[in-house]
């Protein structure tokens, strides 16, 4: 059957911004809200998002490419929802958010869900993983992490582009799979890890791309070590709200939520923190990959800087302490 590549209203939307930035009423509402990762947060008109997002970005990286290696689509509560990742790209010629520029290559990790009302973008969500940009500009403020380090793979099928005629019953058993998971993540009774029976929902090779801080894990095993363990006991109330956004296509489906999750830190070792004994609201966006019964692989972007912040950490502050003291 033949393949079509899905170009999306975003990459249009993209290509404008390189063009011609002033020139984007064709693609956003008029109440349309930008959402992205701190430090930049909420923006609400076009001005402020080439003022405070593409301008910093295309003045860090004059050469700026965005490159998505997942783009996904589908109808939700009404409209229509595009899940992407992938990485802008480019030379990093200038400081970052005070990100020290490097004059090398920088792979700038994004993940973006998006809402689409009439044909145009009326809810913005993307998290830059502004922490691996420190990673790699030489710097690193928090633990080093626990899993792989470095960029994260395109799916191992290649076809994250790329879709045929997409049978219904096929995003509804992926859906599904997905939900069903993730209200397997709820039976945690606060003791065992294995009180939550992800062997039902995952492939044993499973291969699970987190962001800067945690890193990349693989297997169930390499799951529960480097993050779901430090994570769910130092949150041992967290609560998700997966029904935020849910969005299927074929074998992907993409969840999120602005926040997604909530959860009070009590208990130190994520990240080698001590606890805040705060309440915490979590930025979080994952994309799946069903292949057969079983999830095969999970994009995971969570805003770690945002969460910092909620803690009263400073991440870019230090990042500062830390160049002083090189």
């Amino acid at each position: 059957m033949e393949q079509t590549k899905l170009k999306t209203l975003v990459d249009k939307l993209y290509l404008q911004l390189q063009s011609s930035p002033e020139k984007l009423d064709d693609y956003l509402t008029d109440n349309m809200q930008w959402h992205v990762s701190a430090p930049i947060n909420t923006l609400y008109n076009k001005e402020q998002i080439i003022e405070s997002f593409w301008q910093p970005l295309s003045s860090a990286l004059p050469d700026i490419e965005r490159k998505p290696f997942i783009n996904v689509e589908s109808e939700y509560q009404g409209a229509i929802w595009i899940a992407s990742t992938g990485y802008f790209i480019g030379t990093f010629s200038n400081d970052l958010f005070s990100i020290p520029a490097t004059n090398r290559t920088l792979y700038l990790r994004y993940t973006e869900l998006v809402k689409l009302e009439d044909n145009k973008i009326s809810q913005y969500y993307i998290i830059l993983d502004f922490l691996d940009v420190m990673n790699q500009a030489g710097v690193n403020p928090l633990r080093k992490s626990l899993g792989h380090s470095g960029l994260v793979m395109p799916p191992t099928t290649m076809d994250g582009l790329y879709r045929e005629d997409v049978q219904q019953s096929d995003s509804e058993k992926s859906q599904k799979l997905v939900i069903d998971m993730l209200n397997e993540l709820g039976n945690f009774d606060g003791k065992s890890l294995e009180s939550m029976e992800l062997q039902n929902f995952w492939h044993n090779d499973f291969m699970w791309y987190g962001p800067a801080g945690i890193g990349t894990t693989r297997g169930i095993e390499g799951f529960r070590t480097n993050h779901q363990g430090p994570f769910v006991f130092s949150f041992p109330d967290r609560s998700v709200d997966h029904k935020a956004t849910l969005v299927a296509n074929g074998n992907y489906v993409a969840t999120g939520g602005w926040p997604h999750m909530h959860g009070t830190h009590s208990v130190g070792g994520w990240l080698g923190l001590p606890p805040s004994n705060k309440e915490l609201s979590l930025r979080v966006m994952d994309i799946w990959r069903r292949e057969g019964d079983l999830l095969k692989e999970n994009w995971v972007a969570i805003d770690i800087i945002d969460m910092c912040m909620q803690m009263g950490l400073d991440v870019f502050d230090m990042m500062k302490q830390q160049l002083k003291c090189k």
